[in-house]
């Protein structure tokens, strides 16, 4: 799951009206991305088969690509052309690149609930703190002594 199931239903029942237009935003027909990527609209059906990227659809089943979409179009050629990797390699670089950002996201997550919680258990540990009374007071033995100290109970009688 990539994240776009909620904006694919969105444009899919035609709430357009109150769309927001993000890099996300499914907006340039085949034609188009493949002018802006600099590719053959073939190679962009292609690369959709593969699973290298994939254009959230209307409901007509037509293409449509946002502008994350063809910044990595530009990614999935470079890497091709320049690098000489091949499609299967390319699949698996985007795949891993998704994995990592997932994690760098479950990541920032958890630290910000380990910060959270740290700041609660300070939080509690003042009002701990607070709460003791204040007519006691901690003993501590401040002289060092190495007198030995014997003790004799009384005999009884």
């Amino acid at each position: 799951m990539d994240g776009r199931d909620g904006r694919r239903r969105a444009f899919a029942a035609g709430r357009s009206a109150a769309y927001e237009l993000t890099e996300e935003s499914p907006v340039y027909v085949i034609s188009v991305a493949a002018q802006l990527s600099g590719l053959h609209p073939q190679t962009l059906r292609q690369y959709d088969r593969l699973g290298l990227v994939s254009p959230d659809r209307t409901p007509g089943r037509g293409r449509r690509y946002s502008a994350r979409d063809i910044e990595q179009l530009r990614e999935v050629q470079r890497l091709s052309q320049d690098e000489g990797i091949n499609l299967a390699g390319i699949k698996r670089i985007i795949e891993l690149e998704n994995q990592v950002a997932a994690l760098q996201q479950r990541v920032a997550e958890l630290s910000a609930a380990v910060e959270g919680a740290a700041a609660a258990m300070q939080q509690r540990e003042a009002q701990v703190h607070a709460s003791y009374r204040r007519d006691l007071v901690p003993y501590e033995d401040v002289r060092q002594s190495s007198a030995l100290v014997v003790w004799r109970p009384k005999p009884r009688e």
